[in-house]
């Protein structure tokens, strides 16, 4: 079989190649897929950096994210068949023709989903309604998040709409302004602008604050501090490479602002099942009736991988997928 591997940590573009490895064969609660579509996350790519809090063993294989064909079955597993599409989000080395993949953890496909929305069903989809659940937002609550023309800043604002929440995003740029826009998501400011934050608190016209969302660190988020009400919780979803924030201490002080951390991966391992359960359900919902989109980008073969990687980096809309 053909994998990405990386036999060294450095920028995916210079260290991704494709080898040929062994087939696996399925252990004990274990199935093998065969995948169809992969999508790349900055998760990804910040763990083949080596910046990322998992670290593996090199040479490494690369991917957290596919759908894929069950096409073996290990000893001990239940209700799984050969032939049953699943999708997984937390089985490392996806970026593969097949992989092993614990059956327990994975989650059957309905029939009319198409392959290029399972693909992305867990890992950005999740991580955006836990993290809203995570928050006990009530219907009429104002929340301010950062780069809000990203994968998950897009479904937060979709899934918070659905549930009657307000959600003020910040941009780099105006043209994400207008993109947004033409996806249905307003109450966008672009931070390239002078007046930006006159623009947001108009937005918002007096209403409390209280939950900002930080996916760039440095001091962008400070600029989502400083739009918090008190008693308002600061969550740091990601760094965008940043590595450090840059936060006033008096509007941390003075206004009694939470920060926290917020890792998807471990809310989902930690999640009750009947709370998970209820998650993905609503989720299946938004999906069905176009309430949360997932466009994708570009579509790319493994022999690709390297343009692929830059590509997931360049602006655009929706994911890059690779397809074995």
């Amino acid at each position: 079989m053909r994998a990405i591997v990386h036999p060294r940590f450095g920028e995916p573009a210079d260290v991704l190649d494709v080898e040929e490895l062994d087939t696996p064969e399925p252990g004990p609660g274990q199935v093998r897929l065969r995948i169809l579509l992969s999508p790349i996350h900055n998760h990804d790519l910040w763990t083949i950096r080596g910046d990322y809090g998992y670290k593996p063993e090199l040479p490494a294989r690369a991917g957290t994210e596919a759908v894929g064909v069950i096409d073996a079955v290990g000893e001990g597993v239940e209700g799984l068949e050969v032939g049953h599409r699943v999708a997984t989000g937390g089985t490392f080395g996806v970026w593969a023709e097949y992989v092993l993949a614990p059956a327990a953890g994975l989650i059957p496909v309905a029939e009319g989903l198409p392959d290029e929305i399972a693909a992305q069903l867990v890992s950005m989809p999740f991580s955006a309604i836990s993290l809203l659940h995570s928050l006990d937002l009530k219907p009429g609550d104002w929340i301010v998040q950062n780069t809000a023309n990203g994968a998950v800043g897009r479904m937060v604002a979709q899934i918070a709409k659905a549930r009657g929440i307000h959600v003020l995003g910040l941009v780099r740029r105006q043209s994400a302004v207008d993109e947004l826009a033409q996806q249905g998501i307003g109450d966008v400011v672009s931070t390239d602008a002078p007046d930006w934050r006159e623009k947001a608190l108009a937005i918002v016209d007096g209403a409390r604050v209280v939950a900002g969302v930080d996916s760039v660190g440095g001091t962008a988020a400070d600029d989502v501090l400083s739009l918090l009400s008190e008693n308002g919780t600061l969550v740091i979803f990601g760094s965008m490479g940043a590595g450090k924030l840059e936060l006033s201490t008096g509007d941390i002080i003075f206004r009694q602002i939470t920060v926290k951390g917020f890792w998807g991966s471990v809310v989902s391992k930690t999640m009750d099942a009947e709370t998970r359960g209820a998650l993905f359900g609503e989720l299946s919902r938004y999906l069905s009736d176009g309430t949360v989109t997932l466009p994708v980008a570009a579509t790319f073969a493994l022999d690709d991988i390297r343009e692929a990687v830059t590509a997931s980096l360049s602006p655009r809309v929706g994911k890059v997928l690779l397809r074995p």
